[in-house]
Formats: C-alpha cells, sequence, structure tokens
C-alpha cells in the first residue's frame, strides 16, 4: 500500500528491512531491503482449515515460526511493526517467543471485522497482549481497540502522512458555463459509500447538466456501480477511470472542482480510518464533502474545511454540494482551510518524526 510505502522510505533514524512472503510491483516501490519467506507447502490446505472449518483465525506453523526467527536472528532486529492486526493475530506464534519489542498498527477492517465471534475476538485479545505497543490511525480506531480490553495507554495514534511536495496548493474556480468537474477516488467496496455519491450527483446534475463526475478505482463493486448510474439517468456524465497512477491522480484532483468521500460502516463492520486519497485531496486545495465516520471528522472540520453529513444520507450530500457550487466562494475558502489542516496536522515528515520517536522508546524500554 502506497502510504505503507512512504512510511516506510522515510524512515532516516532506523534501518526498515521488509519481510513478506512474495515481492511484487518493483517498479512501483523500488527498495532493496526485503527478505522474502515464501509460503510453506501446503499453505492453503491449512488456511481452509481455521477459515472454512475450524471458523478460527489461523496462525503460522511452528516450522514457519522457526523460519522467521531466523531471519530476525541474522537482522540482528531490535523491533517488529506488524502492518494490520489480523497479520499480527496470524503471527501470534512469532510474537509470543519473540524477546524484542513488537509494535502493531491497525487500519480499520483488522479491528472491526469479525470481532463478534468469540474465537476471532479471543486471538485478537491474545496478540493485543503480547504487543508492546499498538498505532492506531483515528481515534475511532482506539476506541475500537479500547472495547477489546487494550489499554489505553498502550495505544497511540500514529496519523497517515502525506508528502506536501506531491501535492501542492492550487485554488480553484468556478468552471464555465457550469462544467463542473467532482470526483471520488477509492476501491469500489461498500465502506466508500460510492453508492450515496452517485445519488447526490444524479440530483446535482440535474441542475447542472454540463457537470461530471468521475470514479477512480477498482473492486468488485462496478458492475453494480454502472447499473446504477444507468437506473439513475446519468451513464454519461459518469466515468469510471478504474485503478490510475499517482500522476493521473494528481490531474485529476487539479481538475476537479469538488471531491467526495461518504464513507459508511460495511455490513461486516468494517470502517474508515482517515481516507488517504481524502487527505491527498485535501492538500491540494479540493474542497471535501464527506460523512461523519471513523477518523473523518478528525481531517474535515465541519463547515471549515469541508461539509460532513451523515452516512448513507444521498440527499444531505446533494443538499451540501448544490449550495457550494451556487456561492463558488465558500468552495474557495473550504480549499484553502483543507490545504492547511493537512499541512498542520498530516504532514509527511512530522509524521515519520514521530513514529521514528515511538521506534526508537519501545527500543531503549
Amino acid at each position: 500500500m502506497l502510504h505503507i510505502y512512504r512510511q516506510i522510505v522515510s524512515l532516516q533514524r532506523v534501518r526498515p528491512v521488509v519481510i513478506a512472503q512474495k515481492r511484487e510491483n518493483a517498479d512501483r516501490f523500488p527498495f532493496q531491503e526485503i527478505r522474502v519467506v515464501k509460503k510453506p507447502p501446503l499453505h492453503f490446505l491449512r488456511r481452509i482449515w481455521f477459515k472454512q472449518i475450524a471458523d478460527r483465525p489461523w496462525k503460522i506453523s511452528a516450522r514457519e515460526t522457526h523460519t522467521l526467527q531466523g531471519v530476525l536472528a541474522d537482522l540482528n532486529a531490535q523491533l517488529l511493526h506488524v502492518y494490520f492486526g489480523h497479520i499480527a493475530v496470524l503471527l501470534l506464534p512469532l510474537l509470543e517467543t519473540w524477546s524484542k519489542p513488537t509494535l502493531v498498527s491497525f487500519h480499520g477492517a483488522d479491528v472491526l471485522v469479525d470481532m463478534h465471534k468469540p474465537a476471532y475476538r479471543r486471538a485478537t485479545q491474545q496478540m493485543l497482549a503480547a504487543v508492546k505497543g499498538v498505532l492506531v490511525r483515528s481515534e475511532s480506531l482506539r476506541r475500537a481497540v479500547t472495547d477489546l480490553g487494550c489499554p489505553r495507554g498502550k495505544i497511540e495514534i500514529q496519523y497517515t502522512g502525506i508528502p506536501l511536495d506531491e501535492f501542492p496548493f492550487r485554488e480553484r474556480t468556478a468552471p464555465a458555463n457550469g462544467e463542473w468537474r467532482l470526483l471520488q477516488a477509492g476501491r469500489l467496496i461498500e465502506k466508500k459509500g460510492i453508492a450515496t455519491s452517485l445519488r447526490a450527483f444524479a440530483r446535482f446534475h440535474q441542475l447542472f447538466p454540463n457537470s461530471a463526475m468521475t470514479i477512480a478505482g477498482e473492486g468488485p463493486q462496478l458492475e453494480e456501480l454502472q447499473t446504477l448510474v444507468k437506473q439513475l439517468g446519468i451513464a454519461s456524465a459518469v466515468f469510471f477511470a478504474g485503478f490510475v497512477s499517482q500522476n493521473k491522480l494528481r490531474e485529476l484532483f487539479y481538475s476537479s472542482q469538488m471531491f467526495l468521500h461518504p464513507s459508511e460502516t460495511g455490513g461486516d463492520g468494517n470502517q474508515e480510518g482517515v481516507p488517504n486519497s481524502m487527505l491527498e485531496a485535501m492538500a491540494t486545495g479540493l474542497p471535501v464533502f464527506a460523512t461523519r465516520h471513523g477518523g473523518i471528522p478528525e481531517a474535515v472540520e465541519h463547515g471549515a474545511s469541508g461539509v460532513l453529513v451523515d452516512e448513507r444520507d444521498d440527499e444531505a450530500l446533494a443538499k451540501a454540494i448544490i449550495p457550494a457550487a451556487q456561492h463558488p466562494e465558500r468552495l474557495t475558502q473550504m480549499g484553502r482551510a483543507a490545504a492547511e489542516h493537512v499541512a498542520k496536522k498530516f504532514e509527511q515528515g512530522e509524521r515519520t518524526r514521530r513514529l521514528e520517536e515511538i521506534y526508537l522508546r519501545a527500543i531503549a524500554h
């Protein structure tokens, strides 16, 4: 994931080494310090047994634990940082035997999905007891981890860092002839609330027939969303761009006047932390229209750096974006405030320095 890659390569006071099961997208993520530990034979059979038959979280075998212990010893590793809570549960046999400190980062679904199942909840609680510290991406996720029984003092908020030099501020102006351009970027999954965006845009498009909306991203909801735009009668005004490069995403930021991100809690309990694409959009000066969901209110101040509505309320979202187009001076003000807020709270260098302090403090202790 890009935000994790940015975090790793920006570290200066520690030497990061990545341990992974396979190497992918080396051209997009060039990094030399990687140790590949391949999946063992019968990997998929073990996973099927744990997930589908026993219905409990699967964990690495004794052989895998021994292999990883050897890698850590060879590196003389002083600290292990595990990204995603469910991966830390998978590594629980290692965490309970390794003598050095371990940190785990939670991002959203990894602390909320399947926690109603006793076996999954119990395994997550065992993992939380085994690690030295817990990093979360938002206050809402801190509450979720606390609800699992983790001591609040063990948890620290570590916001995503945004490299501001890659997303310079640019003030937006009202387009000619009502040619408003709206954008949403993210995976095409339930918690992104893309259907809510499309229904709100359909209302907006009735008043601004020259407007258009771009959906950038891939995911399992594509066909469902394509069917929805036909039903709403806006198929000619909505463009599904698919996965786009960072350069293309920047172009979309600068060619748009509004960014929509009405996240919602999924049927499985999945929630957002603080969406990365939303922060990048804000850094460029793009006003955000989102929901009171997860960590979004920690990044968007309602009425100042953006507008927040309730989840799944496409009527309220439409009532937010329509007046904004009718009074574009408000968009200009929100865009400036959004960029200033991201620079103050989510700048990559400061986030990295804070993470390094957490690392060094854990190692020293």
